[in-house]
């Protein structure tokens, strides 16, 4: 299954830009790899003195995006369960700036918040990869619109792949 098997109806048009991103031509597991190995290896190099980094006013600093990313992929990985198990229990919206907020990352060690976050990617790629066709394909409500199980493990993809594009090119590391 690759990006090119998703409906537009599968997923609300806010999240389109995310699954826009995700190559059409590699499957959904391909993509939950390679989106994992482009944003480590870039985290990877980020320098010490550089994690503390924004690159505006009210921006996130380089680590606070990082954190960002962690609580997302928890966040769309449960919603991925939750639709895959076919609850059709309506699933909130989070807000995402709060979760950063309180987050308390003065104390957190950024070299293990991105080995953190591979742990995080492989339980993902655990969980995707023991749902069957049926469970990927069933629908639910997320934040108020039709999400698809398999839609919404697309959407982590190319959240991920947003996130490693505005590293290179904002943050300038």
């Amino acid at each position: 299954m690759t990006a090119a098997d998703l409906q537009a109806t599968e997923y609300a048009e806010f999240y389109a830009g995310y699954v826009s991103l995700v190559p059409l031509t590699i499957s959904l597991r391909t993509a939950l790899d390679d989106s994992e190995a482009l944003l480590t290896d870039y985290l990877s190099s980020v320098p010490d003195e550089r994690v503390d980094f924004a690159y505006a006013p009210g921006k996130w600093s380089v680590k606070q995006a990082l954190q960002h990313l962690l609580d997302s992929e928890r966040i769309f990985a449960y919603r991925t369960l939750r639709l895959g198990r076919h609850d059709a229990t309506p699933l909130p919206g989070f807000e995402q700036n709060d979760y950063v907020l309180n987050a308390e990352l003065s104390s957190r060690e950024f070299g293990r918040m991105v080995e953190e976050f591979r742990t995080v990617r492989k339980s993902t790629i655990s969980l995707v990869s023991g749902l069957s066709d049926e469970n990927l394909h069933f629908r639910g409500t997320v934040s108020g619109h039709t999400m698809s199980c398999r839609a919404m493990a697309f959407i982590l993809c190319g959240h991920t792949y947003h996130h490693h594009t505005i590293y290179r090119e904002r943050y300038g590391l």
